[in-house]
């Protein structure tokens, strides 16, 4: 079997006594865990090891692999210059991955590398193989800004590799868990870091790997997570084999959560395809929504879908309800693909006739004209789950303090740049996050003055 074990390990600096200079005794476990996993990497002998990174180059809508023969790096930016690093590229792995991500539809590959040098997600993991393990090849990926089952599709990808080229192959999935877990931590303290670390370890511990792809992109985000999308990456080259985890160590006392887990392919197991299982899920929850939907979501849905079917918009159905057909407002959709955001447009005052027809177009928009995410396709419309919003009239204010998360948004405008924020969204908790936010959207920059408005609104989901 090409793929021959899979670990998921944090890469904290201060684990290095010559960094840490004392402080790396208080994650004892982890560098114990380290070391264990080490040696049994070594043993296993791989041909190439695969490490996913969160810190090596990143982009939204692009995995990222390392090119090239080696590579070069060092601690010198942790204030450790004399820890570095050599290392020999997989390239033939690397070209095969490539042809094969292709093939799948996954936008992965090895251009747009802007800094060539090894990243700390790495070389924490090497730091300690290396003592181990000498002779071997990497393959170094990043993460990306694309969707969960993307990630897990690419880790299908890299297994599938290995299988074509028979090479001994071990997974390590760089990353740590939350780093909002203390007050006196680096980012503070949030009650999503304790419970996420608590989910995700136990998740790690019994092998579920259909939790890591079920956690929300809000919650991930207040919880500061760092690693998830490389343990999903790692859930995909595991994809259809049995699994014996185990979990060595968890550890927080900087504020930052350190897993380290093992998992021992012991055979095959069909039963865990988790790409399958989740867009299941996903297209389940999609339609009981349908099933609950009112007049103005079915409209929304109604409308994209006939775009997307025909490329016409639709016909305002006749049985709409008055108040749709009478009223004018601004309206925002928006659309959601597994948890995440597919797409959202609006109008902050009325651009047609009525609410209906500001409908019709806004979901049309949301589908194809959202700059942040390509045109939605007609294979995806049964798992997109809608919501529509329709404003009030804006009344200006004075201060943030006539502002509330929860039952306004906010627009803030400074000459002709304006931003807008919906309230009560996942993840947004206090009315200087909302501001911040809205001002970042519209480019107003922190020495610019601003006005700002606020609004309610009407949800329909």
């Amino acid at each position: 079997m090409p793929l021959l074990g899979a670990y998921i390990v944090p890469h904290p600096p201060i684990i290095l006594p010559k960094i840490g200079k004392g402080e790396e005794i208080k994650i004892r476990k982890t560098t114990e865990s380290y070391h264990t996993i080490a040696r049994q990497i070594a043993a296993l002998k791989p041909d190439t090891i695969i490490i996913a990174s969160p810190h090596t180059i990143m982009y939204s809508d692009y995995f990222h692999i390392s090119p090239g023969r080696s590579a070069k790096g060092s601690f010198a930016g942790f204030g450790a210059k004399q820890i570095s690093f050599q290392v020999e590229y997989d390239e033939e792995f690397v070209e095969m991955l490539e042809v094969l991500a292709e093939r799948e539809g996954i936008e992965a590959g090895t251009l747009g590398e802007k800094d060539p040098s090894l990243d700390h997600g790495t070389m924490i993991p090497l730091y300690f193989i290396n003592q181990y393990l000498k002779d071997y090849k990497l393959v170094r990926i990043g993460l990306s800004g694309l969707s969960i089952p993307e990630h897990y599709h690419l880790g299908k990808c890299i297994a599938e590799t290995a299988e074509k080229q028979n090479k001994r192959i071990v997974f390590v999935a760089s990353g740590d868990l939350s780093h909002k877990l203390k007050e006196d931590g680096p980012y503070g303290f949030a009650k999503e870091g304790p419970q996420f670390d608590k989910e995700v370890t136990d998740a790690m511990a019994e092998g579920n790997f259909l939790q890591f792809m079920e956690f929300t992109p809000d919650f991930c985000e207040a919880a500061a997570e760092c690693g998830l999308r490389s343990f999903v990456i790692m859930a995909g080259a595991l994809d259809n084999l049995a699994v014996k985890p185990t979990l060595l160590s968890y550890e927080g006392p900087f504020g930052v959560g350190y897993a380290v887990c093992a998992y021992e392919i012991t055979g095959e197991d069909r039963n865990r395809n988790f790409d399958t299982i989740f867009a299941a899920k996903q297209r389940a929850i999609a339609l009981e929504n349908q099933k609950n939907e009112d007049s103005y979501v079915k409209l929304a849905r109604l409308s994209l879908e006939t775009y997307v079917t025909t490329g016409k918009y639709a016909k305002l159905p006749e049985d709409l309800k008055k108040e749709m057909r009478s009223r004018k407002a601004g309206v925002f959709v928006s659309l959601k693909k597994y948890g995440q955001l597919r797409g959202c447009i609006g109008t902050i005052s009325p651009v047609t006739g009525s609410v209906a027809e500001e409908i019709l177009h806004n979901a049309v928009s949301a589908g194809f004209e959202d700059p942040r995410f390509p045109p939605v396709t007609e294979e995806e419309l049964p798992e997109l789950v809608y919501s529509v919003d329709v404003l009030a009239e804006p009344e200006k204010i004075s201060s943030m303090e006539e502002l509330d998360v929860r039952r306004y948004g906010v627009i803030v405008t400074s000459g002709r740049k304006r931003g807008l924020l919906l309230p009560n969204l996942e993840g947004v908790d206090s009315v200087r996050q909302q501001v911040a936010i809205a001002k970042k959207k519209a480019g107003i920059y922190d020495n610019e003055t601003f006005t700002m408005e606020r609004f309610e609104v009407v949800r329909h989901s």
